[in-house]
């Protein structure tokens, strides 16, 4: 056996006593892993990144304002969740990434309407968090299985989510998912006219992509993303949250980490950034926008967002919260307003921490191990 590498210890008793969730927790929250967090990564192809937010811009630049002069404005929130489509499969081969794009369309309407239905047929609120924690666990599988790529399976979770609201009938469901469907089929449309811009390497390949995990081992992540996403949700709910869905959105966040510093990192990172961004929304909001100013906004920082948050994701997440909380502003401005920007931190707070602690300990011994690799290769690069 390669003992030199980090799963090969088996025998040696001190790298099994390092592995404990004890001594696991003691790691992500050691200081040199804020040190980690605050890190600058290097993108892949900072052109493509650019790009899939343009597209994601300009569909809503578009898209949005037709449905406000149209007869149906109160569908402008779905309408905006269908433009996200755009973001995915920006790194895919020329032939996969219009599989990818209607492929999360599909998946981005499911998300629309299976909430719609729950909230339709009266299913009580804690009844709609556990679906939507199983639609969590769901997304989670379809976007590792699919190789989706960034954003992930947290756009589908904010647009279940974001579903929550009252529905008076099933043409109602009907009409958010044809809203849903028909901007998601225009993102596919401006990708599609725009593709030539997307630079993939000159070998004709495509860029590196995590290896795709058997399926059991995806089954298993994934059944990991809905326990975090249900309890996340309903302590957000028995606190008496307003949008307990916010809290699920950090807790899926966080778990769906591939390592459990990376985890780590993403709680301090989505925290940091939530809480940055939440200040500026509010500057923003008190000033009583109006609905054509928001619309400008949102393609604005749906640009800057691809444009930086391959570097560090808390650098995303300070324009994803605005983002967010305009979308939740447009969708339903009478149930919005300032409230929900205190309410997006405490739940980020809530969500991110239960993300790291079901992370810990749901974990398998592989995964402790690797932390306490990581993490002493760390303190001997430091020393």
């Amino acid at each position: 056996m390669n003992t030199n590498t980090p799963l090969a210890a088996e025998a040696e008793p001190s790298v099994v006593l390092r592995a404990r969730r004890v001594d696991s927790a003691r790691h992500v929250l050691h200081p040199h892993q804020v040190r980690e967090s605050m890190m600058l990564a290097q993108q892949p192809s900072l052109r493509n990144a650019a790009l899939a937010g343009f597209q994601a811009a300009a569909t809503a630049a578009v898209a949005l304002p037709i449905v406000i002069l149209s007869p149906w404005p109160h569908l402008i929130g779905f309408a905006s969740l269908g433009a996200l489509v755009a973001l995915f499969g920006r790194f895919a081969p020329r032939a996969s990434r219009g599989r990818v794009l209607i492929l999360c369309a599909f998946w981005q309407t499911f998300a629309v309407v299976v909430m719609s239905l729950a909230t339709w047929f009266g299913a009580s609120p804690a009844i709609q968090l556990l679906v939507l924690a199983l639609c969590s666990g769901l997304f989670s599988f379809v976007s590792v299985s699919g190789q989706f790529g960034p954003p992930g399976p947290l756009i589908f979770v904010f647009a279940a989510g974001a579903s929550m609201g009252p529905v008076a009938s099933g043409s109602a469901v009907i009409e958010r998912a044809i809203a849903t469907a028909s901007v998601a089929l225009m993102a596919f449309a401006v990708c599609a006219l725009t593709e030539a811009l997307r630079r993939l390497p000159e070998d004709g390949t495509s860029f590196a992509a995590e290896p795709r995990r058997p399926v059991a081992h995806r089954g298993i992540a994934a059944i990991r993303v809905a326990l975090g996403a249900a309890v996340a949700a309903l302590s957000a709910h028995a606190l008496g949250a307003a949008h307990p869905a916010w809290a699920a959105i950090g807790a899926v966040a966080v778990v769906q980490g591939t390592h459990l510093h990376i985890s780590m990192n993403r709680a301090l990172q989505r925290t940091a950034g939530t809480i940055i961004g939440a200040v500026m929304v509010w500057m923003f909001l008190v000033q009583e926008p109006s609905v054509w100013t928001i619309i400008a906004l949102l393609a604005a920082l749906q640009f800057a967002t691809e444009m930086v948050i391959g570097f560090n994701y808390a650098l995303g997440q300070i324009f994803v919260t605005p983002m967010a909380l305009l979308m939740s502003q447009l969708a339903a401005p009478q149930a919005a307003g300032l409230g929900m920007v205190p309410e997006r931190v405490l739940d980020t707070l809530l969500g991110a921490g239960i993300g790291v602690v079901l992370a810990i300990l749901c974990s398998t011994l592989d995964d402790r191990r690797y932390l306490a690799e990581h993490h002493a290769a760390r303190a001997a690069r430091q020393s």
